[in-house]
């Protein structure tokens, strides 16, 4: 609970005590490390391809692996997840297809969104994934709300909604916690904890000793968790998750982990941190250490690892080619999907702009 030491399972040799073995079977832990994997390959090309100059904007969550999915292995494929922006882990957990999140990423003809929203501002109602807005507290009250509307219609599905520490300043956290917990909604907010908003550390952003603990004023179980120990946070979610179902109310979890890289492609961390304080949370990485507890039941060894990275850096740059060859999305669709009709007005500025456009690429074409 909230105060003690955060709850843990894995020891440095990669064991665990066999009351917590059999949290995940064999087969589970080799998805979940696949999917790790994944994620974490598809931020190295995905990073590349924007210093290339092929994506405008990409934010890693390399080091909150274990966090982001292990807080999505606790759910049902129909609890709905309401992402902040750097959980591509429940993403992928959920199996949305490579070329679709390419397809956001670039922003091209094939995007859900046709290129409306910023890169990683994922969208997939087939998955159960709200859409990411850029405000950071904005999917908290979606969350309750949704919670709120499972409770009274009796669907039995439960919110996960995550943020950053930061994020927990805002105004939008207060709102959501306190009426989960009021109203005893099946919400579950999972605060990645990874000890900078942007540039600004925890210390700055608040006086509690700990984030979990503030679930006590909202009358909500807080609870903290090594987010870096994919056994640990599938015990606490998912522990969190069942009370959910069972009607027992929201809780508030606070996995503590680190952001390895920028915040963005905008970001220099090292402006505001050390390469020491990085190099210790390297020590701690969430795929190492589930790796080293794979090997410790005998299931993993380094040509499975070798494979995997092979396997994903193969499929991801067919994805790559077979993205970019799609255009943009066309200039009529700014005014589609717009209003449920096409008004007399909206057609009218339609037509203007596109006499507009034409008249400004024969101006660049007759340039020598």
């Amino acid at each position: 609970m909230a105060g003690d030491a955060p709850f843990a399972v894995l020891n440095e040799d990669g064991s665990c005590d066999e009351a917590y073995r059999d949290l995940i079977d064999d087969d589970g832990v080799l998805a979940v490390l696949d999917v790790m994997i994944l994620n974490r390959v598809l931020d190295r090309r995905f990073l590349a391809l924007q210093r290339q100059g092929r994506l405008g904007f990409y934010m890693t969550s390399t080091g909150e692996e274990a966090t982001t999915i292990g807080a999505a292995y606790c759910l049902r494929d129909d609890d709905p997840i309401f992402l902040s922006y750097r959980e591509l882990g429940s993403v992928l957990w959920r199996g949305v297809p490579l070329p679709l999140m390419l397809n956001q990423l670039i922003g091209n003809s094939r995007d859900v969104n046709l290129g409306r929203q910023m890169p990683i501002h994922h969208s997939y109602r087939d998955w159960q994934i709200q859409s990411v807005s850029s405000p950071v507290g904005t999917q908290l009250p979606h969350a309750c709300g949704f919670a709120y509307a499972a409770k009274l219609r009796g669907t039995g599905q439960v919110a996960l909604a995550f943020l950053g520490e930061g994020t927990a300043s805002e105004g939008d956290f207060h709102t959501a916690v306190n009426f989960s917990g009021a109203f005893n909604v099946p919400a579950v907010y999972v605060i990645r904890n990874n000890g900078y908003a942007i540039s600004t550390p925890e210390s700055i952003q608040t006086a509690a000793s700990n984030l979990a603990a503030r679930g006590e004023g909202y009358g909500v179980p807080g609870v903290q968790v090594d987010g870096n120990d994919l056994l640990a946070v599938v015990h606490v979610v998912g522990q969190a998750v069942e009370r959910a179902r069972r009607g027992d109310g929201p809780t508030l979890v606070e996995a503590l982990t680190y952001r390895v890289g920028a915040h963005s492609t905008a970001d220099d961390p090292s402006a505001y941190r050390s390469d020491e304080e990085t190099e210790r949370w390297l020590q701690l990485d969430p795929v190492a250490r589930l790796a080293s507890h794979a090997r410790w039941r005998g299931i993993w060894d380094e040509a499975r690892e070798t494979g995997a990275h092979a396997k994903w850096d193969e499929q991801i740059s067919e994805v790559i080619a077979e993205c970019e060859r799609w255009p943009p999305p066309p200039l009529e669709s700014l005014f589609e999907d717009v209003l449920q009709a096409v008004t007399p007005q909206l057609e009218e500025q339609r037509a203007a702009y596109l006499r507009y456009w034409h008249a400004k690429q024969s101006q660049l074409d007759e340039v020598p």
